[in-house]
């Protein structure tokens, strides 16, 4: 071989490997979190999993007898946009990828807790890939379910892109350059980022194998990438209506701070008793457990055909409550006014929960008529903050959703809820839950129950 055309060879493999180690797509601003040859810069926490570099690739192994493992970043990050490539063999495998989280090496017996945000890797048939999760603290922050434009794009056996953007209190996610979800929150504004290997329950899932690769991060010179119109966001901020909300149509029912907009059922005013605004909350003050027999029911001024109402609700052990919609306060009875609900309770202490037909009492069900088919995991309990959702759409199809996961559906109106009603409790009103419009409302059933967040959009055909 000649001497210039080694040095011509010798300069190529140069280049090539600088190259290699250089942000992908020549853009400017990026930082490689990874360097395609060693974990340097990472650290292993809380299980046992295994992680190696192959192919210019992290591949983590899940093992047996392992809690969830991560595979954490050295560096905390605040402000940043990151994107990566992610494979995962097959369906059976569940995995993500943490940003802004957190470590606490005191639980677990001393092996210690990774917490926080999580981008989830969902190939299984539910295809939440790209909903976020709060990791070992409040659970699905943003489930699939409320975007499922997203959901087929994800593909086992081949590499995915991924991409998270998190500038001030929004969190955004694409996967594979489609929006899947956007929530608003303030609790965690820096933290790691990691990457999941899940603990295993069968032995068939032992061996396992998750592929990252092309890893970078850019935390300087950020613009908000903007998510398109019409999707539902989560914003955790209370009483709080981002210029999103805003210019999607959303406002707030409940200011967070007076009665505005509200007035006692069949009243003129608000109820002089019974109901306290402080610290943000709306709450119904306990008395003796019988409807409407303190302060009474609350509705709004407004009445609505239309909508899309989301509302977050706190409740007390035991407590029974709800909120009502097409209510028109014609039917003139003693107790709590007359609407279709959307039950409030405590389904393990409260004697309701076992009454009515198949559970159609329970918390989220449409009361006396349609039972809520949810799990326990993604109920809150007692003390804790839930987040319901009523959407009525212009062609009266009918949706309750219980912290972002839809729980039953069904059609004002049509002939298979008319039978429903026929034998129901609320068989004695003609037409009932069928006018063409009505108010929202706040029941007063004698528990202590809080709201806030309270807002509305209304839907147009």
């Amino acid at each position: 071989m000649q001497k210039n055309s080694f040095y011509i060879l010798l300069f190529m493999l140069m280049s090539t490997i600088h190259a290699s180690a250089q942000p992908r797509y020549g853009e400017k601003g990026w930082t490689n979190l990874f360097d395609g040859k060693t974990l340097a810069g990472w650290k292993v926490l809380a299980g046992t999993a295994t992680y190696e570099v192959v192919d210019n690739a992290i591949v983590g192994t899940t093992v047996a007898n392992s809690r969830n493992t991560f595979l954490v970043t050295e560096k905390l990050y605040d402000d940043f946009v990151l994107e990566l490539e992610v494979m995962l063999q097959d369906t059976t495998l569940n995995s993500g990828i943490q940003f802004r989280s957190q470590f606490d090496p005191q639980k677990n017996n001393g092996q210690g807790q990774v917490f926080g945000y999580q981008f989830e890797l969902d190939p299984s048939a539910r295809r939440w890939t790209g909903g976020i999760y709060d990791e070992s603290r409040r659970g699905w922050l943003y489930p699939g379910a409320l975007n499922p434009l997203p959901a087929g794009s994800f593909k086992a056996g081949v590499y995915n892109k991924v991409r998270i953007e998190c500038i001030g209190n929004d969190l955004k996610t694409w996967i594979n350059d489609i929006p899947a979800a956007y929530v608003i929150d303030s609790v965690d504004r820096s933290g790691f980022i990691a990457l999941q290997v899940h603990s295993v329950n069968s032995s068939e899932l032992v061996g396992k194998k998750i592929h990252w690769k092309n890893i970078r991060i850019k935390t300087s010179g950020l613009k908000p990438t903007p998510f398109p119109d019409g999707k539902y966001i989560v914003n955790l901020i209370p009483n709080d209506l981002s210029d999103y909300e805003r210019k999607n149509g959303w406002r707030l029912l409940f200011n967070g701070r007076n009665p505005d907009g509200w007035i006692g059922a069949y009243k003129n005013t608000f109820p002089e008793k019974g109901w306290v605004i402080a610290d943000g909350t709306l709450s119904v003050l306990p008395s003796d457990g019988g409807e409407s027999s303190n302060g009474g029911d609350i509705v709004t001024q407004e009445q609505f055909a239309a909508f899309d109402l989301s509302f977050d609700f706190k409740f007390t052990p035991g407590a029974n409550s709800g909120v009502k919609y097409f209510v028109t306060l014609s039917e003139g009875n003693k107790g709590s006014a007359i609407g279709l609900e959307y039950q409030i309770l405590d389904d393990k202490l409260h004697p309701d929960a076992k009454m009515g037909r198949d559970g159609n009492r329970t918390l989220a069900s449409l009361y006396d008529l349609i039972p809520a088919q949810k799990q326990d995991r993604f109920v809150q309990p007692p003390g804790q903050w839930n987040r319901g959702r009523i959407v009525v759409h212009p062609d009266n199809r009918v949706e309750h959703y219980l912290n972002g996961v839809k729980v039953l559906e069904y059609v004002r109106g049509s002939q298979a809820y008319r039978d429903l009603v026929a034998i129901s409790k609320y068989k004695v009103w003609n037409a009932f839950g069928e006018a063409p419009q009505g108010r929202i409302l706040l029941q007063d059933h004698g528990n202590a129950v809080s709201f806030r967040s309270i807002k509305i959009k209304k839907l147009k055909g």
